[in-house]
C-alpha cells in the first residue's frame, strides 16, 4: 500500500468520501484551484463592458448623466487612449513621457464621452481619437515655448536639406539651401538664428544607454570645464618650455641676449641696438639667425 492510500484509509470512510470527486484528486492532498470570485471587503476589478453593456451604459448616462454609467464608460474606452498616445509618441523626442501623453489623452476621452451622441452616425472610436489626438497635441503645443512658425520653418529646412543630400551626396551649401527652399539668402540665414534656440536639452538629461541608477551618466558630464588644467596640454607646454631652454642655451653669447631681451624683457629692436652698441639691422641679422636655429633644434629634437 502507497503512502497515499495510508493517508486515506486513516482519514475515515466520511472524510474519504466527502474528499473524493471522480476526475479530481481528493481536498488536502494536492493544492486545489482558487476560487476567481473576490475575497470579502475587496472590490471587483473593473471589466471592459461587452457590446451588450455598452450599448445600455451609452443609454443610461446619455438619459441620466449616471456618473457610475460614466466612470465605467471611461474606464472601457482606457485602451483607446493608449493606443492614440503611443501612435503619437512615435514622432517625439524621447524626453516625452508615454505617461504624460495618456494623461493629456483622458482629459480629451472624457470630453468626447460627454459630447457624444448616440444618435450619431459617428462610430465613438472615430470620433474619440480625433478628440484625444488633438488634446494631446494641444497640451504639448502649451508647453512648448518656441512658436509654432518656427517649428513650421524647421521641418522645411530639415525637409529640403534632406532631399538635397539624397541627390548631391554631400551636404548641400547654405545657397543651395537657399534655392531650394525658393528663398534670399539672407533670410535663409535669420532662419537660422532662430531655429538655434529650437533644440535644448537638459543637463541632467541621462544619455541613451544609461540606466536610473545614482552616478549614471547626464549630458552635463560630457561637457568640458575650461577652468579645469588640461594634463596633455600642460605635460606639453612643460617639454616645449624644457626643449625651448636648452636651445637657447646652445645659442651664441649675443644672440641669447638678443632674444632674451627681445622676448622677455620686451624691449624693441632699436633699443636692443642701443645697448649693444650696433645698429638696428644688425640686431635684427642677429634676431633672424637665432630663430632658425632655435626652429632648426626644436624641430630636431621632435624627430628624436
Amino acid at each position: 500500500m502507497t503512502a497515499l492510500q495510508d493517508a486515506l484509509a486513516g482519514a475515515g470512510t466520511a472524510t474519504v468520501a466527502r474528499a473524493y470527486v471522480p476526475g479530481t484528486a481528493p481536498a488536502g492532498i494536492v493544492p486545489q484551484q482558487r476560487s476567481s470570485a473576490p475575497a470579502r471587503g475587496l472590490a471587483a476589478v473593473p471589466q471592459r463592458a461587452d457590446a451588450a453593456d455598452l450599448e445600455v451604459l451609452w443609454e443610461r448616462y446619455t438619459t441620466t448623466h449616471c456618473p457610475q454609467a460614466r466612470e465605467r464608460l471611461i474606464l472601457h474606452f482606457v485602451p483607446l487612449v493608449t493606443a492614440v498616445a503611443g501612435r503619437i509618441g512615435m514622432r517625439l523626442p524621447s524626453t516625452v513621457e508615454h505617461a504624460d501623453l495618456v494623461s493629456y489623452g483622458m482629459f480629451g476621452l472624457i470630453d468626447a464621452i460627454e459630447k457624444y451622441r448616440t444618435d450619431r452616425a459617428v462610430k465613438f472610436e472615430s470620433y474619440a481619437s480625433s478628440r484625444i489626438r488633438g488634446a494631446i497635441i494641444d497640451e504639448l503645443r502649451a508647453m512648448d515655448w518656441v512658436p509654432r512658425s518656427v517649428r513650421t520653418k524647421a521641418r522645411a529646412v530639415d525637409r529640403a536639406y534632406g532631399e538635397l543630400e539624397a541627390t548631391l551626396h554631400r551636404a548641400p551649401t547654405e545657397v543651395e539651401g537657399a534655392e531650394r527652399l525658393e528663398i534670399p539668402l539672407p533670410e535663409l540665414r535669420a532662419v537660422y538664428s532662430q531655429l538655434a534656440s529650437v533644440n535644448i536639452a537638459a543637463l541632467d538629461e541621462l544619455l541613451a544607454g544609461s540606466d536610473d541608477r545614482p552616478g549614471a551618466a547626464t549630458l552635463a558630464d560630457t561637457l568640458g570645464d575650461r577652468r579645469a588644467e588640461d594634463p596633455a596640454g600642460s605635460v606639453e607646454a612643460q617639454e616645449t618650455k624644457y626643449l625651448l631652454s636648452r636651445a637657447i642655451e646652445c645659442l651664441g653669447e649675443r644672440e641669447r641676449l638678443v632674444v632674451v631681451l627681445y622676448y622677455y624683457e620686451s624691449m624693441t629692436l632699436a633699443e636692443i641696438g642701443r645697448v649693444l652698441g650696433v645698429t638696428e639691422s644688425r640686431i635684427s641679422q642677429i634676431h633672424t639667425a637665432a630663430m632658425t636655429r632655435l626652429r632648426t633644434r626644436l624641430l630636431d629634437a621632435e624627430r628624436a
